[in-house]
């Protein structure tokens, strides 16, 4: 069934079908028609985790002036403009609105048609509600957050039954700079409100206030490389100049390097980088001058790697060693890469992998190009031909008290038969 054509063409029939499955579905019975998948997913997220789909739970309001605080901090804040322009020109004849929440599923901002923000109001759409999908159910702020990709939710596919009434399309927002989840922006309303394009257009805008921050991105660099270059100008050996996260504004006496893995809370003095060995770090306007200590040797000895992937939406790999010590956030690609090399010691093929992601051997381009990324921060732990962690290397995976919700964003066929195949807790 297509829900889209068919809330197009008929809005009363789609509801009542909708309602039906989700009847069947939640009492265990033979549906008319199965559940889109995205929500069939979000469903038993639901179900696993203890979400009452028949009464309406809601977390305490943030105050005015924390609401007000987050949005002074939020990286969103630079894209309100791109986000304004391309979803409320139409919002009173629509008949919907814009939402933003931040990463902790927040509402931030809530703008458009003045009725549907009163309907709003009676179901907890409010400035600061807490609309995570583990709080309030599937639906179109919480459940793009899980699954990192654009989803609409569609009257009864949400999980709440107060929330039938409701229609939603969320695309996620991300920081260009490492793929960390800024927030979720959102179109709402009635459900005979929603065209079946509405999903493709949100999601394009949202691709837009990303490359608006991408602009951003580039443009602070700019301001490092012209503090950095002279400064650079003066020094001999390897030397680069790199901002707050690590991306290269100019580099001198060395290849350059689009990026260098930073530790964890750098601060000022000698310290070890990976990839560029022990280093005297000294602040800049915007970010950091490494200096590479010459000819330092690579401390050898016994390595741990901690793969953590216990909280949704923070994954991280902690390294520890002769080396030192250091902690990254991952993005949900790389996140899934490190999952299957370290459930795989043995290794896997570009080929494995491109099918392990996609159910396609073929797409080895994409996987040699992430994993490339990957080799940028862990270069000196992981062997290729085939890619695997090194052999000395001490690998432990941290899981989610329940298996079944690790990785809950990834649709990899060997993360998904991973997830079935794993014990009920």
């Amino acid at each position: 069934m297509d829900v889209t054509q068919l809330a197009a063409v008929d809005t009363s029939r789609a509801a009542r079908v909708l309602s039906e499955v989700r009847s069947a579905r939640l009492s265990g019975q033979p549906a008319p028609v199965p559940p889109r998948r995205v929500i069939e997913q979000s469903w038993e997220r639901m179900l696993r985790s203890g979400v009452d789909p028949d009464h309406d739970f809601r977390a305490d309001l943030l105050s005015r002036e924390e609401v007000q605080r987050r949005r002074e901090t939020s990286v969103l804040r630079h894209v309100l403009p791109v986000l304004r322009e391309g979803l409320l020109g139409f919002a009173d004849v629509a008949h919907h609105i814009m939402v933003v929440a931040d990463e902790e599923g927040r509402v931030l901002w809530r703008e458009g048609s003045a009725p549907v923000l009163r309907r709003a109001d009676g179901l907890g759409f409010e400035l600061g509600a807490d609309w995570r999908e583990d709080v309030v159910g599937t639906n179109g702020l919480g459940t793009p957050a899980v699954v990192r990709r654009p989803v609409q939710v569609f009257a009864s596919e949400h999980f709440v039954r107060s929330q039938a009434v409701w229609t939603c399309a969320g695309a996620p927002l991300t920081d260009p700079r490492d793929g960390r989840l800024l927030g979720v922006v959102d179109v709402s309303g009635p459900l005979e409100t929603m065209h079946p394009a509405t999903l493709a257009w949100v999601d394009s805008v949202a691709k837009l206030a990303e490359a608006r921050l991408r602009e951003r991105h580039a443009e602070s660099l700019e301001r490092l490389r012209a503090v950095a270059s002279p400064v650079l100008a003066r020094l001999t050996g390897r030397a680069l100049a790199v901002d707050r996260d690590g991306w290269t504004a100019a580099v001198s006496g060395m290849p350059y390097t689009r990026r260098v893995a930073l530790p964890r809370s750098l601060s000022p003095g000698p310290r070890w980088v990976p990839a560029l060995g022990l280093c005297s770090v000294e602040p800049l306007a915007g970010g950091w001058l490494l200096r590479a200590a010459a000819d330092e040797p690579v401390p050898r000895g016994a390595t741990s790697i901690v793969l953590d992937l216990r909280q949704a939406r923070s994954w991280t790999v902690a390294v520890s060693g002769g080396a030192g010590s250091w902690t990254r956030e991952l993005s949900p690609r790389h996140a899934e890469l490190l999952y299957l090399l370290a459930v795989h010691r043995t290794g896997r093929s570009a080929s494995d992998l491109a099918g392990d992601l996609f159910g396609d051997p073929a797409r080895t381009v994409t996987v040699r190009a992430e994993m490339s990324r990957v080799r940028r921060y862990l270069g000196a732990f992981l062997e290729h031909r085939p890619y695997r962690f090194a052999e000395d290397a001490e690998v432990e995976v941290l899981l989610p008290d329940d298996p079944h919700d690790v990785l809950p964003h990834s649709t990899a066929p060997a993360v998904e038969r991973l997830r079935t195949s794993a014990p009920a807790p």
